[in-house]
């Protein structure tokens, strides 16, 4: 076997992984979406994780759909050494790589502005769906429960929300430590930290980890747009 068909084979196999696991989470995500009680009573909450903050399902299809067109372009393309598919492949993920570049310099260096962008996403939400949607309900109480936290920012993103409307004026148990009533006065008092908050001071703490995952991850990105660039020219030797 000489190493172009090495590659080549290596490079069908690896994208035929990621294919699949695009499926995986695919289904996942529309099994969320369509049943999610369901999905939480059998696999428990994550209380330390972002997935709980934002919409799971909907991260779930969109990961499971980028994955299943990399992994279509790269397997496929490799298969059928077409050219158009590899250089696809390659600029689909160097996008990928670049836009994963850019979240990462704003969330460490400008962690305010990023904070600023998950407030005007997530609080509406928040105001909209607690305690009208039961599962995206289940999974807060579990959050700010577990983790010890209110919110995405603080008691006050639930200020005008459906939930402080229909209960007098008053907040979440979670945002006064369990004390109730749980009115603004307790709430302020209490003063209970944003989840958001949380979230940043335990990626802080497992700094390392979360940085060895990124590192692994850009190189696996590195390495698959490396190779695929070997085959598209080595496509113009045969």
């Amino acid at each position: 076997m000489g190493f172009f068909t090495f590659i080549k084979v290596m490079m069908i196999l690896f994208n035929l992984a990621i294919f699949l696991c695009g499926g995986t989470l695919l289904g996942v995500g529309i099994w969320v979406k369509v049943d999610g009680q369901s999905f939480v009573d059998i696999f428990g909450t994550l209380s330390s994780s972002i997935l709980q903050i934002v919409n799971v399902s909907y991260v779930l299809i969109v990961i499971g759909s980028i994955l299943l067109v990399i992994g279509f372009l790269g397997c496929y393309g490799a298969q059928k050494e077409s050219k158009c598919l590899l250089m696809m492949f390659f600029s689909v993920v160097l996008i990928i790589f670049i836009v994963e570049v850019a979240v990462a310099v704003v969330a460490l260096v400008y962690t305010s502005l990023a904070e600023s962008l998950l407030s005007a996403v997530v609080t509406p939400i928040l105001k909209e769906k607690y305690g009208v949607d039961d599962t995206f309900t289940h999974i807060w109480n579990t959050t700010m429960t577990k983790v010890h936290c209110c919110g995405l920012n603080n008691y006050t993103d639930f200020n005008d929300s459906v939930w402080y409307n229909t209960h007098d004026g008053t907040y979440p148990e979670p945002c006064c430590d369990m004390v109730k009533p749980c009115n603004v006065t307790v709430a302020a008092q209490k003063n209970v930290t944003g989840c958001f908050d949380q979230i940043l001071e335990e990626i802080r703490t497992n700094a390392g980890v979360a940085g060895g995952v990124a590192a692994g991850i850009a190189a696996l990105e590195i390495a698959a747009m490396a190779v695929s660039m070997y085959l598209y020219c080595r496509l113009d030797e045969k």
